[in-house]
């Protein structure tokens, strides 16, 4: 397979203009001590590699949309002055027709009405992570001092607001806010006031007495989400999502399974049977095959000496994503939700399987558990998508269903009919009939 073959039309590039570096210590962070790989570094990402960035990331793209994806650490670190300047570089380079779209992930802790001036200004899509309700959020989300960021996070967030700034909520699902769930997910909804939610399970592998640098041991720190609990967590967000906001709130995980359901692409790599579109691009120009593995083994280079449209068609990138499929444990294969989940990310594959292969997810249990808790709502939902119908439908056809199972047999059938509900939906079974949902 010859290297262009090898390029997608759109490939995913996540910035770090300021590196690792962040003015927060949140105490699960997998990114703070990759500032051990650049000793002595300022980590602020230069001019020239800024233009570098940008002309070669529009060069690797045949497609007219181009995300221009920035992250940390902390990315406004860097000031607004170096993201005006990354505007101007856009327009520079811009090939006809393309259009841009950037995107931030922010502790939301630095934003300002400049900020947010420049943000909607420039249609930038942000991302503020927040980890629920006071207590939970300020458990591992702290600054350096070990004060928690709560009031400040909820400043920046409410600035955002305030100026009409697109944003989204990132939670992390960790051992603590893990037995929360509809407190998270009712915060989030009513007080954060989002209506697009990323849920990312904590998971800090360990070896020995602590963390190490580039991730090695099959035990977790006790701040890691519990397999059983994660999946329980979103589960039970789920069932209150499925019956009440469906069409309003978008959970990005229900999202993509529900694509699954559908038989079509997930949207979300961790759900994909193979990965190496998404890379990761340090201050200085070096490029990584994935966020999660910014590990001198999987460095492909340095954008100053090779294109990112050559690193990210490189053999080495190639065989990177195929390992995502090629690796997985015959269990994986033959497990009932495999069509769902395809062995989830990599970086959470480093248990045994009960017959001694390698490469079992971590989170296998919860996923597992949560697969077979929304196969029912999921199997309406794509039938009702398939037929033409909005997936919201399946809020009411499973209130009738609800309603049908708790009718008796002489009381008024709660589809509005004037019978009986022996006369009418109670006649032969107790659940709604398959055509009407969608099935």
């Amino acid at each position: 397979m010859t290297i262009q073959n090898r390029l997608p039309h759109r490939i995913h590039v996540l910035a770090k203009p300021a590196g690792a570096i962040c003015n927060l210590a949140c105490k699960y962070c997998f990114f703070l001590d990759k500032e051990l790989l650049y000793p002595g570094s300022r980590f602020r990402m230069s001019d020239e590699i800024l233009e570098n960035y940008i002309r070669q990331l529009i060069a690797a793209h045949s497609s007219p949309q181009v995300t221009v994806a920035w992250q940390g650490g902390e990315p406004t670190l860097m000031g607004v002055d170096f993201y005006r300047r990354a505007i101007e570089l856009q327009e520079k380079h811009r090939k006809p027709g393309m259009k841009f779209e950037n995107t931030m992930q922010t502790n939301g802790t630095l934003l300002d009405d400049e900020w947010c001036r420049f943000f909607k200004e420039n249609n930038f899509l942000i991302g503020i992570s927040i980890d629920g309700p006071r207590e939970l959020h300020d458990a591992y989300r702290v600054d350096k001092k070990g004060e928690g960021s709560f009031d400040r996070v909820m400043k920046g967030l409410r600035l955002l607001q305030k100026h009409g700034v697109e944003y989204n909520v990132l939670t992390t699902v960790n051992r603590t806010n893990a037995d929360y769930p509809l407190e998270v997910y009712r915060f989030l909804r009513d007080e954060a006031g989002t209506d697009w939610i990323q849920f990312i399970p904590v998971v800090e592998r360990i070896n020995g007495g602590g963390r190490t640098l580039y991730q090695k041991g099959d035990r977790v720190s006790d701040r890691s989400v519990k397999p059983e609990q994660f999946g329980s967590f979103l589960s039970c967000i789920f069932d209150e999502w499925v019956r009440n906001d469906v069409g309003r709130i978008f959970v990005q995980t229900f999202e993509a399974s529900a694509r699954r359901w559908m038989g079509l692409p997930s949207g979300m790599c961790v759900f994909e049977e193979t990965c190496g579109i998404g890379l990761a691009l340090e201050h200085n120009g070096d490029l990584y095959s994935c966020d999660h593995f910014v590990e001198p083994d999987y460095l492909l280079g340095n954008i100053l000496e090779t294109e990112i449209g050559e690193l990210a068609a490189s053999e080495k990138q190639y065989r990177f994503g195929q390992d995502k499929r090629d690796t997985l444990p015959q269990v994986c294969r033959e497990c009932e939700v495999f069509f769902a989940c395809r062995g989830e990310c990599p970086k959470n594959r480093f248990l045994a399987t009960p017959s001694g292969e390698s490469g079992l997810n971590y989170l296998c249990k919860g996923w597992k558990a949560f697969f077979q808790h929304v196969d029912y709502p999921m199997q309406i939902m794509a039938g009702l998508m398939r037929r033409g119908y909005p997936a919201s439908e399946v809020m009411r056809i499973l209130a009738l269903d609800e309603a049908f199972q708790r009718t008796g047999r002489n009381e008024p059938c709660p589809c509005g009919s004037g019978l009986k509900f022996k006369r009418c939906h109670g006649r032969k079974d107790t659940r709604v009939k398959k055509e009407e949902m969608g099935m």
